[in-house]
């Protein structure tokens, strides 16, 4: 199988310097992932599930370890990476699939699920068509598509941001709780687009709030429990 990802001995924490306090938020974590295999991050509250997969976003900087990805451009650490190399990855080849969207003053949901399509040379109507048909696909009403986000509940602003990050297929995905706010048919269209996903080779990492509705995509479950017994097998773990 071809890696994608390869995780070594990473180590995250925190320094709450108001009391002089350090907070461990996971260590020793190894790993790797391959193009088309799905990872379910699995661990009680405060086990460090989300904050693994920002550390792999590099939204925050590990103490220790390396993130090796397999990038168009060669194998680079993550964990050292320059600023400007991991935002363009973002923009290329890493998604990430949060529970929350920050959604923009006064613009348009069908032109923010289309701006992945622009940035990657699609032509403008094209784009535009494209996130209209993802904005439907997740249950989104028409009458919304060109309205702005900042006024949709929070469940409708998860579709639009399910719509965005998943319009545009990438070598490497990261899920936190992409179902929290979701209702039944919302996550039956997510489960339908990631299947897609992991069978045209996208490498995912995720953590559910609902488990069982992915568990038939899922191959290798990593337990972030301290001293968890390892376990590579889906149908050895119980969730």
């Amino acid at each position: 199988m071809t890696q994608v990802l390869e995780i070594d001995r990473l180590k995250k924490g925190f320094s709450l310097h108001h009391l002089d306090k350090d907070i461990p938020a996971f260590e020793d974590v190894s790993f790797s992932v391959a193009a088309g295999e799905f990872v379910l991050l699995k661990g009680a509250n405060g086990a460090g599930k989300s904050t693994l997969l920002r550390t792999l976003y590099r939204s925050y900087l590990p103490l220790a370890g390396e993130i090796r990805f397999h990038s168009s451009h060669g194998v680079i650490d993550l964990a050292r990476a320059a600023d400007v190399d991991v935002a363009h990855l973002r923009r290329t080849e890493i998604g990430f699939v949060t529970q929350f969207l920050t959604a923009r003053p006064r613009v348009r949901a069908e032109a923010i699920v289309a701006e992945p399509l622009r940035l990657a040379g699609w032509e403008p109507e094209a784009a535009l068509d494209a996130a209209r048909k993802a904005l439907a696909t997740f249950g989104v009403k028409p009458d919304l598509w060109a309205a702005y986000p900042t006024t949709f509940s929070g469940g409708e602003q998860q579709k639009v941001n399910l719509a965005r990050a998943l319009i545009l297929p990438q070598k490497l995905l990261m899920l936190d709780e992409p179902t929290a706010s979701l209702d039944a048919n919302a996550r039956r269209a997510l489960v339908a687009r990631l299947k897609e996903l992991k069978d045209q080779g996208t490498a995912m990492i995720g953590v559910f709030h609902h488990p069982d509705d992915v568990m038939h995509l899922i191959d290798r479950i990593v337990d972030l429990t301290p001293d968890a017994v390892p376990q590579e097998e889906r149908d050895d773990v119980a969730l």
